[in-house]
């Protein structure tokens, strides 16, 4: 088994860097750009710190270029590791989520049944894309993809 090799570790979750959606899905959660600016400075304390890109939003905050502005900042902010994980709806969490969807985004939620099914998770293809797509990023701004 690895080891970290140091002590404590602080993850940074967003689901995306735009201060609007942020406010959408997240209303009581501190904006973006602030936990990016937490984030600088517990990293310049002398702690280990990454984001957890998390969730990802499907077909909101999920595109190329959004995965790489993700990866670019959390490398710009000094974060060690970004990982990703997709959306996940279950239970209450479905039904806030689809009210959010039917009020602000009608348009998405055809595409929300197809990529999700019957499950409260995304298909494996989705999630293996996402993977995939950060690790790439990753690998190109020089940040670790995962913790270990």
């Amino acid at each position: 088994m690895k080891r970290l090799g140091h002590g404590v570790l602080v993850t940074f979750s967003l689901s995306t860097l735009d201060g609007e959606i942020a406010k959408i899905f997240e209303p009581h959660a501190p904006e973006p750009k602030k936990r990016l600016e937490t984030l600088q400075k517990v990293k310049e304390a002398g702690f280990h710190t990454g984001i957890a890109f998390i969730p990802v939003l499907p077909f909101i905050s999920d595109s190329l270029e959004q995965i790489e502005e993700m990866v670019k900042t959390a490398k710009e902010f000094g974060a060690d590791y970004v990982f990703v994980g997709a959306l996940t709806l279950y239970g209450i969490g479905k039904e806030l989520y689809h009210k959010i969807l039917e009020k602000r985004f009608p348009e998405l939620l055809p595409k929300y049944e197809r990529l999700f099914g019957v499950s409260g998770q995304p298909n494996k293809a989705y999630q293996l894309f996402l993977e995939k797509k950060a690790k790439k990023f990753c690998e190109r701004y020089g940040v670790r993809y995962k913790v270990l």
